[in-house]
């Protein structure tokens, strides 16, 4: 029995002033502070004797003291993706402490919502779950149903009592995860996701089934938002949902940004994203939000095999016999990784890869496939990544050519450099394009290159691909007479 205080709870953070200066003494580093952070999440979610509205108010003054650290070590993570130098280690740090946070803040005001369902309390824990989805998907997943599980019944929980500040929480985390993030590079993800932020408010959802409603969820269900393709049986728990008129929004913000080569000031982006990325976000989002899916260009056939693969520039170069002029041996370190195809088409094949094996795996990652038996390799870039459990990634590649050869082009006048030569998968589809080392290749330049004795010369069409370490450019292919 207490005798003193009697009724208090017995946490550090019982009293709002000493909450106040607990938080005012955090640790001057970011990833240490929000490690103390989650722990405020952890313990006050936990604490006996709190009132709803204090343990309420608690949590959003820890919230509100991880902003600025979440802002702060995102940006460092992003930076250190897109940097080929960038380290994996410090990555999944940054990863872990993030994604542990929002973990725990997003269990701490689900907990919280249920002894009071308040908006604010309820629009916390659906903007932290939210989050906590974000960063599964920089990964590539897996991503937790019990994560949307717990979405789902908070997002009931605040319809049901007519709550339209969730229902915006809500649609944010349903349309990203609605738009395959898996198909989009790690920088994208993130892009795709603040532009998202500011489409929000015109997303829409229903009870029933309407035109302009594409994908369903089932509250009662831990489960992700789906594509309907066929009507379900009918339920209470079942929500319709859209991007609404945010469809012509994208179309109107295309437009504008291919006529003046700017950012529309609406979206709020910063001033260091690149014009033709964000252009190629909204053009995602259009397709993958429009009511009639994405269509495959090319039929899929199931099939079981293996496949050694080579991947990142240096590792296609050695798997296609390196430099032609010092015969450069090929490396087996770089073709250590095996995978097991299940289905191919005409543009390129899904398998799955070992975890293990796997950090350098993600969209655009340049690879060599070699298929079991066969001594021609193929070149290709990976699509989509998902990570299916901790030992499983399932991966989406799109074949570039069948027949890739490596040569020496003449670059810059007389400097010469080693890339790898592309013909199209169809011949049909006309002339070849070129990989060639990131920060070798100066736009607008003509390439060439002595093949079969004969001098090529390679006219830049554009760029196809860019890569961590690579670029492809298409060019026109024209062969000097002697």
């Amino acid at each position: 029995m207490k005798l003193f205080g009697a009724g208090k709870p017995d946490h550090p953070m019982a009293e709002r002033k000493e909450a106040m200066r607990l938080l005012g003494e955090l640790p001057a580093h970011n990833l240490k502070a929000l490690e103390e952070l989650a722990h405020w999440h952890e313990s006050l979610s936990a604490a006996q004797g709190f009132k709803p509205e204090e343990r309420a108010q608690r949590l959003a003054m820890v919230d509100e003291a991880a902003e600025p650290c979440v802002r702060k070590v995102s940006r460092e993570y992003l930076a250190s993706v897109r940097s080929p130098k960038g380290s994996r280690a410090q990555q999944n740090l940054i990863w872990a402490r993030v994604h542990e946070y929002w973990r725990q803040a997003g269990q701490a005001f689900a907990q919280a919502a249920d002894a009071r369902p308040q908006p604010a309390i309820l629009a916390a824990a659906l903007r932290a779950l939210g989050q906590q989805l974000k960063w599964q998907q920089l990964r590539y997943g897996p991503i937790d149903p019990a994560v949307w599980g717990l979405m789902n019944r908070m997002f009931a929980l605040a319809d049901s009592r007519g709550i339209l500040e969730a229902k915006t929480h809500y649609l944010r985390a349903a349309m990203f995860s609605a738009a395959s993030p898996d198909t989009r590079p790690v920088a994208e993800i993130e892009l795709a996701e603040r532009i998202i932020a500011e489409l929000a408010p015109e997303f829409v959802m229903a009870a029933a089934p309407a035109a302009g409603l594409p994908y369903c969820i089932d509250l009662a269900q831990a489960m992700m938002p789906a594509r309907t393709t066929r009507a379900p049986q009918p339920s209470a728990s079942l929500r319709f949902f859209g991007p609404g008129t945010a469809l012509g929004t994208l179309q109107n913000y295309s437009e504008r940004l291919l006529a003046k080569r700017q950012i529309p000031p609406q979206l709020k982006l910063s001033t260091d994203d690149d014009p033709d990325t964000v252009l190629g976000v909204l053009r995602h989002l259009a397709a993958y939000w429009a009511p009639a899916a994405p269509e495959r260009k090319h039929k899929r056939h199931s099939v079981q095999s293996r496949l050694t693969i080579a991947h990142g520039f240096d590792g296609v170069l050695g798997a296609l016999g390196g430099d032609p002029d010092d015969s450069l041996n090929f490396n087996p370190r770089v073709a250590d990784v095996n995978w097991t195809v299940d289905n191919v088409s005409a543009g390129g094949f899904g398998a799955l890869a070992p975890q293990a094996k796997s950090e350098w795996l993600k969209v655009g990652a340049l690879l060599a496939a070699l298929p079991d038996g066969s001594n021609n390799w193929l070149v290709g870039t990976v699509r989509r990544v998902s990570k299916v459990s901790k030992d499983e990634i399932r991966v989406g590649v799109e074949t570039l050519s069948r027949a890739p050869a490596v040569s020496q082009f003449a670059v810059r006048g007389t400097q010469q450099a080693a890339g790898v030569l592309l013909p199209p998968v169809a011949p049909a589809n006309g002339d070849p394009a070129i990989a060639l080392r990131a920060g070798v290749y100066a736009r607008g330049e003509n390439l060439e290159s002595n093949v079969g004795g004969r001098q090529h010369v390679y006219m830049p069409q554009g760029v196809a691909e860019r890569g961590d370490d690579y670029e492809i450019v298409r060019f026109k292919e024209m062969v000097k007479e002697a």
